[in-house]
């Protein structure tokens, strides 16, 4: 009898759970980063200072280029995740964070923005891969699903924290208080064990034994846990080489991959987040400031529903019933630009169209495809590529968030409001598709399970 079912108690134990809390810290940063320009920029277009108001231009650069150090901040995170470990990358990973937004708040021209912000990007992208990996591969199987939601439940809770304090504070007291998540996360990191499977393909077997004990309790079967592992690496020789992606097992897993990041961008979140603001102005709202708080808090909720019931529901219904949600609210939002460019004077039915369409996209987007392509992406590559493997996947995200984000305003000027949305309706179609022919399901398996299913036998 598998002794996992007899010891289901031990997934109970509550270092675990302490250990996810101390890494999700890194999330929680990444948030307030990306939710630090729509507070930040309303006011630094409008600032006293000449050195440092932003035109329209240098607004929209300040907003996307935290994408492009997310981007190289992904390829860095795979090369340090494999050298020198789960653990001591995202301590590291606080330092950029820290000294982006010194570096902001201490800003003399625009071009101390840039750095600052580039400087964020980089931690963030480089948080964005560790985290998943880290808690993946400490997690048990049984709450591995809850415990890689929390990724993007702290990302939407720290991005919602920004849309707040941006209602209290100015941008430099935001600043500062932005800078808090991450030097915590560099404290309680310390405290943490590195990761059993990280330790073991490094031959310390002891240490990944004691890593176990701490994460699983004193009572759990941890050498028999350890010893499953031990054979899955065993398995698969140490060292990935550019040979390896001949094996099913290798590049199965890093298609399915690459197009849940590039579906997950490509659905138009981005978008839609960014004009959430000009999109209550239309729809005449007094204070848009508040509705994007209201936005924010409507993530946090389903996000939050999603951790709760992605252990129970499984990835791939939650991915389904959030692609349909997300093709019917971006079409309707087309239908919406559509009817608007035929009337003369705006409508005010139509603006609740376009709040309904925001709530119902949003909604679905927290249930699936916002938290579980970053999941997927932690559970599915062999132990030896998996860091290079989830560097492409980041890199592929963020770069895609990069061109969407910049490009969105002449996407509009070209395909025209209606057109853009209904590209981004046939992305979701597209995504619920690839869904379901693709995507395997993965709750309740262990990683060596799951790896075993794309190299098409049965595992231990």
């Amino acid at each position: 009898r598998d002794p996992s079912s007899a010891f289901s108690f031990l997934v109970r134990n509550r270092k675990l759970y302490l250990a996810t809390l101390a890494s999700v810290l890194g999330p929680m940063s990444f948030g307030f980063v990306l939710g630090y320009s729509s507070p930040a920029i309303p006011e630094l277009t409008k600032i006293e200072d000449s050195r440092l108001r932003l035109d329209d231009n240098q607004a929209s650069w300040f907003g996307s280029i935290v994408t492009v150090g997310a981007a190289l901040g992904g390829l860095i995170g795979g090369w340090m995740v494999e050298k020198i470990g789960r653990k001591v990358s995202l301590m590291l990973c606080a330092l950029p964070f820290v000294s982006g937004f010194t570096i902001i708040i201490a800003a003399q021209n625009v071009w101390m923005f840039y750095v600052g912000r580039i400087l964020t990007g980089l931690a963030s992208g480089i948080t964005s891969l560790v985290v998943p990996v880290y808690i993946s591969e400490m997690a048990h199987e049984k709450v591995r699903g809850t415990l890689g939601s929390c990724v993007q439940l702290m990302v939407v809770i720290g991005i919602m924290g920004a849309y707040l304090g941006g209602l209290f504070m100015d941008w430099r007291w935001l600043a500062i208080c932005c800078s808090i998540p991450p030097t915590l996360l560099m404290v309680f990191m310390s405290f943490m064990p590195e990761t059993p499977r990280f330790l073991l393909s490094q031959g310390k077997r002891r240490e990944a034994v004691e890593s176990l004990r701490f994460l699983r309790g004193p009572d759990a079967p941890v050498e028999w846990e350890c010893a499953r592992i031990e054979e899955a690496c065993d398995e698969q020789g140490s060292k990935f080489q550019l040979s390896d992606l001949k094996d099913p097992g290798v590049y199965k897993p890093l298609v399915i991959g690459i197009m849940l990041m590039i579906f997950q961008q490509m659905s138009g979140i981005n978008a839609i987040m960014f004009y959430a603001e000009n999109i209550f102005e239309q729809a005449h709202f007094k204070q848009s400031d508040l509705a994007s708080v209201i936005v924010g808090l409507i993530q946090v909720v389903f996000t939050g529903v999603a951790a709760l019931i992605m252990d129970k529901a499984g990835r791939k219904v939650l991915l389904i019933i959030s692609g349909v949600a997300m093709a019917i609210s971006t079409t309707a939002f087309g239908v919406y630009f559509y009817l608007m460019s035929l009337l003369p004077e705006p409508h005010g039915d139509l603006a609740w169209m376009a709040l309904a369409s925001i709530a119902v996209f949003i909604t679905g987007f927290a249930l699936g495809w916002g938290p579980i392509p970053w999941l997927v992406m932690s559970e599915i590559f062999p132990v030896k590529v998996r860091g290079v493997a989830s560097a492409v996947c980041v890199l592929t995200n963020w770069s895609i968030a990069f061109v969407v984000t910049k490009n969105f305003q002449d996407m509009m000027n070209l395909l025209t409001s209606a057109g853009t949305f209904w590209l981004f309706a046939s992305m979701c179609i597209l995504n619920v598709i690839f869904t379901m022919v693709f995507v395997p399901e993965t709750k309740g398996k262990t990683l060596e399970q799951i790896e075993a299913t794309f190299r098409g036998m049965s595992g231990p």
